[in-house]
């Protein structure tokens, strides 16, 4: 009887990235980042990077949006 031997993957690598409106997402680390986009802490695992992003990105508005407001822009 031969036993079988199971591996598993080490879990996908991660990278936070950062666009110009300062939105957030996860890339996977193995990957180019798409133009327009830049990483920002460290590669992680996906709980990590969601940490990260938790803890960094607290206001979801676009940075304009956010920009247009605190010129005290309004719409009509």
């Amino acid at each position: 009887m031969s036993e079988k031997t199971t591996t598993t993957a080490p879990p996908r690598q991660y990278a936070v990235v950062v666009n110009n409106e300062r939105q957030h997402s996860i890339w996977p680390a193995e990957q180019e980042v798409p133009l327009g986009w830049a990483t920002v802490g460290r590669p992680g695992d996906e709980a990590e990077c969601l940490a990260y992003i938790e803890a960094h990105w607290t206001d979801l508005r676009p940075l304009s949006a956010r920009r247009t407001e605190a010129a005290g822009v309004t719409d009509g």
